[in-house]
């Protein structure tokens, strides 16, 4: 069963948004330079390896990596299609699947932090574990993807900004796009997300850079999707539709 459009299930997407940042920030300064939930920057990093721009480098902070690259998207289209099963079976069956994806997804942010341990600093060499760490939290994201397009809140993808940005511009009295909606709920709702995104980019690169270990960076987004989680499941009155994702 979908979860109810409204004010909880929109906040509860930003808090998300917020986490995509921290993610995004671990995974371009300590495991590549690579993404792993934003795959189109992923993919355009990827054809730049392959094209010689970072000297297909393997291993090094310095440099693009092919193998970073292609962990990342094989992590990702794990996570999409085990994430789509999951959250297919539990909707068949007539249960809440938006509050168990969620905590699925944080059990993986959980394990990566785990496997990170030994990572130590940010600008340490690619290492077999680097790549595990990567196909692990791009694992989590391409199960968050399948997430947040089953909630469906318009403008707010919690993995990326571009379209949010676009409506945002689009929609306001400079753009005046009459195939946009405008309003002033529409509009906080898009700044919301563009500033979650920032924060969270912000934050995660804050904490990496003030010394503290990219592992723990992994465990603390973990624990805040499982707050978004439990915030989500214990809101009063939230309910859920009885309309089925599938249909």
């Amino acid at each position: 069963m979908e979860p109810k459009p409204g004010t909880a299930l929109t906040v509860a997407m930003v808090a998300l948004t917020l986490t995509t940042g921290m993610v995004e920030a671990v995974s371009f300064l300590a495991l590549g330079p690579v993404f792993t939930a934003v795959q189109t920057g992923n993919t355009l990093f990827l054809g730049f390896a392959v094209a010689g721009a970072g000297g297909f480098a393997v291993a090094g902070a310095g440099g693009l990596s092919v193998v970073a690259s292609l962990v990342s998207l094989g992590g990702f289209a794990v996570g999409a299609v085990l994430g789509a099963r999951f959250e297919s079976i539990v909707d068949l069956r007539g249960r809440r699947w938006f509050v168990g994806a969620l905590c699925a997804e944080a059990a993986l942010l959980g394990v990566a932090g785990a496997v990170a341990w030994q990572i130590q600093r940010p600008d340490e060499p690619l290492t077999i574990r680097h790549y595990a760490v990567t196909a692990l939290v791009a694992l989590a994201m391409g199960m968050r993807n399948v997430t947040t397009m089953r909630a469906k809140v318009p403008d707010v993808p919690t993995t990326v900004v571009t379209r949010t940005m676009t409506a945002l511009l689009g929609g306001s009295p400079l753009g005046l796009d009459t195939r946009i909606p405008m309003g002033a709920r529409n509009e906080l709702r898009r700044t919301a997300a563009v500033a979650a995104m920032f924060a969270g980019g912000l934050l995660g690169a804050w904490l990496l850079f003030e010394s503290v270990r990219p592992p723990v960076v992994l465990l603390a987004t973990a624990a805040i999707v499982v707050a978004v989680a439990l915030g989500y499941a214990l809101t009063p009155g939230r309910g859920v539709s009885e309309t089925r994702a599938a249909h």
